[in-house]
């Protein structure tokens, strides 16, 4: 098999400044499944993918480097049914998350999006396609 042969994308993984604080959001706010639980390792069931988080810093073979402040690392984009985004928009304000981008439109995309930072500062996306 050839690297241009490659057609999913079944795992990705977050580094992380903050474990716990991250942990929690993405069980407590988002609600996934978490799979693994150890102090430097976290995984979580989205589907038939996989969203783990690791510390960011220096391992034995390589060095992830900093990340400024502030700085997303990756967008995240989680795609619902249409009524479900201001569905999840109300249980985020409810749960005291601060949200970038209210619900909105985005006729050119056929989509509507709300967006939002997970702890990491990593640019969060739920949307709808219509």
């Amino acid at each position: 098999m050839s690297i241009s042969e490659i057609h999913s994308l079944d795992h990705t993984v977050i580094l992380c400044r903050n474990m716990a604080e991250t942990r929690s959001f993405y069980r407590d706010v988002m609600k996934f499944t978490l799979e693994v639980d150890r102090d430097n390792w976290a995984s979580f069931r989205v589907g038939a993918t996989l969203l783990s988080l690791r510390p960011r810093g220096k391992w034995p073979t390589w060095d992830d480097g900093n990340v400024e402040a502030g700085a997303a690392g990756v967008q995240l984009a989680f795609r619902v049914p249409l009524p479900a985004v201001d569905t999840c928009h109300s249980e985020l304000v409810a749960g005291g998350i601060e949200i970038m981008r209210a619900p909105t439109d985005l006729p050119d995309w056929r989509h509507r999006t709300l967006f939002f930072r997970d702890p990491e500062d990593n640019l969060i996306e739920i949307y709808a396609e219509y």
